[in-house]
């Protein structure tokens, strides 16, 4: 659920609240001050579980509240995992090493963002791997481990915590 509230105090509680109203449990926060909008609003998302039947009650207790909602939607993979990929990505069949995280039906390769310095020269990418707990983050990290041996990649983790 993403959301949209007054950069004033008390607003936070005015968005969580409710949802603790309703029986939910929040799983993540991300509440980003910066940047802040031309109308002096912040965006917060919110990964939350919510008793079956009880959004449309949860949605109108926000209104009531003078919370915006920007969206809401299920997602399937909340916990992530970011990690550095060296070497010759490109010439080791880099659609293989995603299949296979992607395959795994447990967890996927969100995110992938590379530098190529030379056609020759390792390349280096950020790879983040979602899923929806995290056993099967390991599971897939360990997948990614045993691509790393045979193709010869190097891999640095973590980038955050999860």
């Amino acid at each position: 659920m993403k959301l949209e509230i007054k950069d004033s105090p008390g607003q936070l509680v005015a968005a969580l609240k409710p949802i603790s109203d309703v029986g939910g449990n929040i799983k993540s926060v991300i509440h980003e001050r910066d940047p802040l909008s031309e109308n002096g609003t912040l965006d917060v998302q919110i990964w939350l579980e919510l008793p079956e039947g009880k959004l449309n009650s949860l949605i109108e207790t926000l209104k009531e509240n003078d919370v915006s909602i920007l969206r809401v939607g299920e997602e399937r993979f909340i916990i992530r995992k970011s990690v550095i990929i060296i070497g010759h990505l490109m010439h080791t069949d880099l659609s293989d090493t995603v299949d296979r995280i992607d395959g795994t039906g447990y967890a996927e390769v969100g995110e992938l963002s590379m530098v190529m310095p030379a056609i020759n020269e390792p390349t280096s990418a950020k790879m983040t791997i979602k899923s929806d707990s995290v056993q099967d983050i390991d599971r897939a990290m360990a997948i990614l481990q045993e691509v790393a041996e045979q193709k010869g990649f190097l891999i640095i983790e973590p980038l955050e915590g999860f």
